[in-house]
């Protein structure tokens, strides 16, 4: 993975979340600086996701490099992932790199959410061990120094929990502990087997190690990161540390029912994949998602091939031939959209230049013309040969004819 550092801000890096083996390779601009020894590990590497949180960051940041410069000295990272926030956190966060040398930022502008902003820094990160920390001070900074003392000691997770001895919330009113309870119980209920591993499987403060997650497809949804390394990584020694929850010193808080939703859509989709449809697809490697969305792309095309003819020919009076050759060929445009934007979206995000899309239409178009050209053929013989209704002929014409309307990409 290549990642580039323009101005002290690193790259997004793009396609699948999938945590690599080893640190990336950065290359710079003449007005950025990769990391020393950028493509050498370091023992542990944490990612701040961030949002609106510039009231907060420059002390989280001193206190973090202030209890870490003392046990890991050079052997450590801090990664701040900001959602391009609007009180520019992002600008913040890079304007303290040269009061902090192990700190580096991301800035990101096309996607938003924790859970991934958490996994696109880990995408980008040196550590062999790597965790994920508020940005708000709600997670006590010293807290990470038991974590690691935990992975030190063999553990493959160490999670910093409420719910354990020492652990514990501040202030919270009775209705928002009523909601963590009742979702931690709604966890148990769909995914007994990944959430009861753990006391607070809703905690966003944890370590784990690279190599037990390093590869794994990760599919998360909302903000619940844990779960998703719960459910899809190599997990096997598991430790807790207690932890009080504190209040905001500033900032407002994010928590939603949006979240909340967010949440039960997760559980319920890591429910699904490891269930028996779920190991029967990683049997199989089947892109099921991906094959649903062609399947309808294709009947899409079928609809939108069918509606034009209708409009030339029927509406119009243009000829059978003619209205067919324009409607295939707007089926075709209409296939390639859809397809280029929702199914291989994330293929095409990793080329998004305009010269790279028009590569693609007219690589799509020239494999579209020898289905056209047979679509042609067909629909003159089953409408002048054998004297159909000509849309049955469209429609047989279209069913053996590898074009557009197929849905192809």
């Amino acid at each position: 993975m290549l990642i580039t550092q323009h101005n002290n801000l690193l790259s997004v890096p793009l396609g699948s979340l999938q945590v690599p083996n080893c640190p990336p390779i950065f290359q710079t601009n003449p007005n950025g600086n990769a990391p020393p020894s950028s493509t050498q590990f370091v023992q542990f590497s944490l990612v701040i996701p961030t949002y609106n949180e510039s009231g907060n960051l420059e002390k989280v940041i001193q206190l973090l490099s202030r209890l870490l410069d003392e046990v890991l000295p050079d052997d450590y990272e801090l990664i701040v992932v900001d959602d391009d926030s609007p009180d520019r956190t992002w600008d913040l966060a890079r304007s303290l790199i040269s009061s902090y040398p192990h700190l580096r930022v991301m800035r990101r502008q096309r996607e938003q959410g924790l859970s991934t902003a958490v996994i696109r820094g880990w995408q980008v990160s040196r550590g062999r061990v790597l965790g994920v920390i508020d940005g708000d001070l709600q997670h006590p900074p010293e807290t990470v120094l038991k974590l690691l003392e935990e992975i030190e000691q063999g553990a493959d997770l160490a999670v910093a929990s409420r719910h354990v001895e020492g652990g514990g919330v501040s202030t919270w009113s009775a209705t928002r502990r009523f909601l963590s309870r009742g979702a931690q119980l709604l966890g148990l209920m769909i995914l007994p087997r990944v959430v009861s591993r753990v006391s607070d499987p809703m905690s966003g403060y944890f370590l784990v190690r690279r190599s037990a997650i390093a590869g794994q497809p990760l599919h998360p949804s909302g903000y619940k990161i844990l779960i998703e390394v719960l459910g899809r990584g190599i997990i096997d020694q598991i430790a807790e540390v207690g932890y009080v929850f504190q209040e905001r010193e500033a900032g407002e808080s994010k928590v939603t029912w949006r979240q909340y939703r967010d949440y039960l859509h997760h559980l319920v989709k890591l429910r699904v994949n490891s269930g028996r449809l779920g190991r029967l697809r990683q049997h199989l490697s089947f892109p099921i998602r991906r094959f649903i969305r062609f399947g309808f792309v294709g009947l899409s095309g079928l609809v939108v091939d069918m509606g034009a003819l209708y409009l030339l020919f029927d509406l119009l009076g243009v000829g059978l031939t003619r209205s067919a050759i324009v409607a295939a060929e707007i089926a075709i445009i209409n296939n390639f959209i859809w397809n280029d934007r929702w199914t291989f979206g994330d293929l095409a995000r990793e080329q998004r230049e305009g010269r790279m899309v028009i590569k693609r239409f007219l690589k799509f178009n020239i494999i579209c013309l020898m289905g056209l050209i047979l679509k042609v053929l067909l629909l003159n013989l089953f409408f002048n040969a054998l004297h159909l209704n000509p849309y049955v002929s469209n429609l047989l014409a279209i069913a053996p004819s590898p074009s557009g309307t197929s849905g192809l990409t």
